[in-house]
């Protein structure tokens, strides 16, 4: 098979739709582009929003990408925990939801730097095999506590249980786990912003420059 084209080559942001993965979004831009495709970091299938992808020659600039902060917004059901921190585990834990002085005080715990475990349902790998896959097949495991910082947590809303949350947190935090931490399980989950990138401006058929991209991180 010969070497993927290394044009066009730039950047390209997607609004990702809730559903398909965000390995598949990759694929499809390259059978569409012809070129080389990479991410600067994916979402879970559930969850919607930016996406930004390296097309070409661009490729080699993820390392500059993928440890940008992110920008989130989450509905958060604090009725039950669930055994992936998202809508699509088993409930685990059952419980009556807390008062609104009681999300603030926990929210409170969760701002700045904070331990936290790393879902069952990721891509770590456990032993050489990905958490998730493990997961699937029923295998439980003690998951690594990863710090994880985050730099913004602000409650946007809360009524019968459900809190809706906009964090600004470090690459590599996991909003599931922060879902957990609270007591409960991210209904939705959209991310807006990575760095100086916004879903706001998301088109599939507008490819960045690598230059202009580049300046934008300053």
């Amino acid at each position: 098979m010969p070497p993927r084209a290394l044009t066009p080559s730039g950047i390209i942001l997607v609004d990702k739709p809730a559903g398909p993965t965000s390995f598949a979004i990759v694929a499809a831009v390259r059978r569409r582009t012809g070129a080389r495709t990479g991410h600067a970091g994916t979402l879970d299938p559930f969850a919607t929003g930016l996406l930004l992808l390296l097309s070409g020659a661009s490729t080699r600039l993820q390392p500059r990408f993928v440890g940008l902060d992110k920008r989130y917004e989450t509905d958060v059901d604090l009725t039950f925990r669930t055994s992936t921190g998202d809508r699509e585990g088993e409930m685990v834990e059952e419980h009556d939801p807390p008062t609104a002085v009681e999300v603030e005080a926990r929210l409170a715990e969760l701002r700045g730097p904070v331990d936290l475990p790393i879902p069952a349902a990721s891509a770590v790998k456990i032993g050489g095999e990905r958490a998730y896959k493990l997961h699937r097949q029923g295998i439980v495991v003690e998951m690594p506590m990863r710090t994880m910082h985050v730099h913004e947590l602000r409650l946007d809303g809360y009524d019968a249980g459900i809190a809706r949350l906009d964090l600004r947190v470090s690459s590599g935090t996991y909003i599931r786990a922060i879902a957990d931490a609270l007591g409960g399980h991210c209904r939705s989950l959209r991310r807006t912003d990575i760095g100086p990138f916004s879903v706001a401006e998301a088109d599939p058929e507008l490819l960045i420059s690598p230059e202009d991209a580049l300046a934008r991180l300053g």
